[in-house]
């Protein structure tokens, strides 16, 4: 990645995201089979209110926050690469194909189409360094590449993360650029503490490991991304989080000498934790509630199953 000012760094040249009708966390609690106080625990302590769910198929989702990305148009014929964030490995069943489905409905037949997936919900973030690694190995400077983020929810297993967060449905589409003149990646930073049998299921023993290296490992990649861009981390003007919960991010707000100002959390209540396309929705939110100016310097990040955690800097 490239340093602050550079405009030969890659760049997210468009991002957009659908938000389907939410139902209330109550909603939820015979079919998850959730107490009450687990009710309690994920509304009044950790933020929660309202959860993304949608009758749609995963290709609809994903075509929906395709449609809302005004600068594809006209373009379609330099995507050369589509790449599918999964913070699921499977998300529909045999023989469907929703990224291929896509892909023959915007009729983007010269684009090279594969996911990604095994970093739980911070797959968005490495989805992006893959896309910005082929685009910059391409040789073509108007290539285009086209990141999908998001998961369909299609069983009690994927519908929530017990005592931690409650999924959504919410989908997100970045159109990234191999240079541009604003938001651009300026640093990267990924580790993955998993366990020898590759196990992510969250098991009582895996939910107490999680919890002990979460603050750690969390801080290891921000101050790592931070550092590959040549910042600090107290220079960051705002910070683009996964949706987890609200009592995380005050944690990590806390350990990082962040105030909570420069926490985006304003779509905690009202979506869920929909997976790897959390930063993005969360940066569309913040551009348009103006939360970001030109020149600002912003930080997504994101930890998922399988204790993966992500980081990653840009500058607007």
């Amino acid at each position: 990645m490239k340093k602050p000012g550079s405009t030969g760094s890659p760049a997210l040249l468009a991002v957009s995201s659908h938000l389907p009708e939410t139902v209330p966390v109550s909603a939820l609690q015979d079919g998850l089979s959730l107490s009450d106080q687990q009710i309690r625990r994920f509304t009044r302590l950790y933020g929660l209110d309202r959860i993304c769910q949608s009758a749609q198929s995963e290709a609809e989702l994903m075509l929906a926050a395709v449609g809302k990305l005004e600068e594809l148009p006209g373009r379609e014929e330099q995507v050369r690469y589509i790449v599918r964030a999964k913070g699921l490995r499977t998300t529909a069943p045999y023989p469907h194909n929703p990224v291929q489905e896509v892909r023959a409905e915007l009729g983007l037949t010269r684009a090279e189409t594969f996911a990604v997936a095994d970093h739980g919900c911070a797959t968005g973030l490495l989805a992006l360094d893959v896309a910005a690694t082929l685009l910059a190995e391409d040789g073509d400077p108007d290539a285009l590449a086209l990141v999908l983020f998001g998961d369909k929810t299609l069983t009690p297993f994927s519908q929530w993360v017990a005592d931690v967060s409650i999924m959504g449905e919410g989908m997100a589409a970045a159109l990234v650029g191999a240079t541009g003149d604003h938001d651009r990646m300026l640093g990267y930073a990924s580790r993955i503490h998993g366990r020898p049998d590759g196990q992510i299921d969250m098991t009582p023993e895996i939910a107490k490991q999680a919890r002990q290296i979460y603050q750690d490992a969390l801080e290891e990649v921000v101050l790592a991304a931070c550092d590959q861009a040549g910042i600090g981390v107290r220079d960051l003007d705002l910070v683009l989080p996964h949706n987890v919960n609200r009592v995380s991010w005050t944690m990590t707000g806390d350990r990082l000498g962040l105030p909570d100002e420069k926490l985006f959390l304003d779509n905690i209540p009202a979506t869920g934790h929909c997976f790897c396309a959390d930063p993005f929705i969360n940066h569309q939110s913040a551009a348009r509630l103006g939360r970001l100016k030109p020149g600002d310097t912003y930080l997504m990040t994101s930890a998922g199953l399988g204790q993966a955690f992500a980081a990653m800097v840009f500058e607007h």
